[in-house]
């Protein structure tokens, strides 16, 4: 299939819908908005009657060498049940934040054309001594966020 731009710009559609049926078969209650105007990818319904809203941020394995989870310009203002899940493909890794924990976590910029917008980079680079290869990894002080599994969200 290749890098074409159609294979590029469906990419992050393709890994909503997989990370959706991730959720789906885990026995979440999910549901997908027709229309993303507010930067809700999918709303699950908990056991419990509530409902949370998730926004979904993908990176492909094709993306710049050490930007394998560089998640940049996402606009968000803090809100009551929102996480975010971040997945990088080429570490095949996911992070999943709630809207507090993001925005204590992600860097904003403070002016210029991007004022305000939220940008946060999951993974670090390093030569590995033994290969002499550049290697990504994700930043310890992330770690806590790595998840498995939707857990989180029963």
């Amino acid at each position: 299939m290749g890098n074409s731009f159609r294979s590029l710009a469906g990419f992050g559609k393709r890994m909503e819908y997989k990370l959706v049926g991730d959720m789906l078969m885990e026995g979440l209650d999910c549901y997908l908005p027709l229309v993303d105007d507010h930067g809700v990818d999918c709303v699950i319904k908990r056991e419990s009657g509530t409902f949370i809203e998730i926004q979904i941020k993908a990176r492909s394995k094709t993306v710049t060498e050490g930007d394998a989870a560089l998640f940049a310009g996402i606009e968000h203002q803090p809100k009551d049940n929102f996480y975010f899940v971040f997945y990088s493909e080429r570490l095949e890794t996911m992070w999943i934040m709630s809207s507090e924990e993001f925005l204590n976590e992600c860097s904003t910029n403070k002016q210029g054309k991007n004022a305000g917008k939220h940008s946060i980079w999951f993974n670090g680079n390093k030569t590995n001594r033994e290969t002499g290869l550049k290697e990504e990894y994700c930043y310890p002080k992330f770690e806590k966020y790595i998840a498995n599994n939707f857990d989180r969200f029963h």
